[in-house]
């Protein structure tokens, strides 16, 4: 790490700290992500590093490189310098549906990204939506899962808010499916201030927001003023069969969506493309050589491991 110089902490997580770091030779900002070199390092690393590299968006944080220290793995990422989009509406109360649309154009191009990479996030919030300036920028692919490499979704993953009603089943559902309510629910928060299920004081009743989200009960106030394409895109997201709900290629063409779409929108990643088996059987090797490192590690060690991590 000696060519960074930290800058402050900005998260504090369960598993991870993040903090800003600044590139000494550079100057520029990035957001390292520490992970401890233990138990904390499985599957779930081992999935957040393969398919977060594999994304190259410009409204999905970049993935840069993965450093080794005697007691973490730090994943460097781009910085988004305005916070999240929470804060963002916090400050707001709520949004106009011009700004709304705005912002969903853009994480709907980012998370379609995902899907077209084979890669649902399982894991979207206001939380998870960074802002860089005006732009949306996804991250924390801890939960996600890759059709190709994973196997299908079937755990109860997420945050109790956000969660698709097939996820409570317990059973494998479409990850793709599940970040359709996901954006739905991001949707309504701008427009209406407020959770489409449960609210701050059914915290402590989680079984209330579950049947919510389970029969989809939602409703729009009466104060709230928005277009009937907007309401009819919101109605055909908050489906509970899941196979009745609208799809991602579907939203793309809905009429409201598509109203003032910036040309950026439609734009794929650049330089996309998919790590080969045989790379992915090695960043897992690695990551499992550097758990059992013990802290006393050789600097030779550590240099050599970073080095190969680095040739992935």
């Amino acid at each position: 790490m000696e060519n960074y110089e930290e800058v402050k902490n900005i998260g504090d997580g369960n598993f991870a700290i993040v903090k800003l770091l600044r590139h000494k030779e550079t100057k520029a900002l990035f957001a390292v992500k520490y992970i401890s070199r233990d138990q904390t390092i499985d599957e779930r690393v081992e999935r957040e590093i393969i398919n977060h590299r594999s994304l190259h968006h410009p409204n999905i944080i970049q993935f840069k490189e993965v450093i080794l220290t005697p007691t973490h793995i730090a994943i460097v990422m781009e910085y988004a310098a305005n916070g999240d989009l929470f804060d963002y509406v916090c400050n707001q109360g709520k949004l106009s549906e011009d700004e709304a649309r705005y912002f969903f154009q853009q994480l709907i191009s980012g998370v379609s990204h995902c899907h077209d990479m084979e890669i649902c996030h399982r894991d979207l919030k206001f939380e998870n939506t960074l802002l860089d300036g005006r732009r949306i920028k996804i991250c924390d692919f801890g939960y996600s899962k890759s059709r190709l490499l994973h196997s299908r979704p079937n755990s109860r993953i997420g945050t109790l808010s956000y969660i698709a009603p097939e996820i409570f089943s317990c059973k494998e559902y479409d990850g793709k499916l599940a970040d359709v309510w996901s954006c739905g629910v991001i949707l309504y928060i701008m427009l209406v201030g407020e959770l489409p299920f449960g609210d701050q004081k059914d915290l402590k009743n989680p079984q209330k927001t579950v049947n919510q989200i389970m029969l989809a009960q939602y409703k729009i106030p009466n104060t709230i003023h928005i277009s009937q394409d907007c309401r009819n895109l919101i109605s055909r997201i908050f489906v509970a069969n899941p196979v009745k709900r609208i799809t991602m290629r579907e939203i793309k063409s809905h009429a409201w969506f598509l109203k003032d779409l910036p040309k950026e929108s439609t734009k794929g990643g650049q330089d996309v493309y998919y790590s080969s088996l045989q790379t992915i059987e090695e960043i897992m090797n690695i990551l499992d050589e550097a758990k059992n490192l013990p802290e006393t590690s050789s600097r030779d060690q550590l240099e050599d491991l970073a080095e190969a991590l680095k040739k992935m």
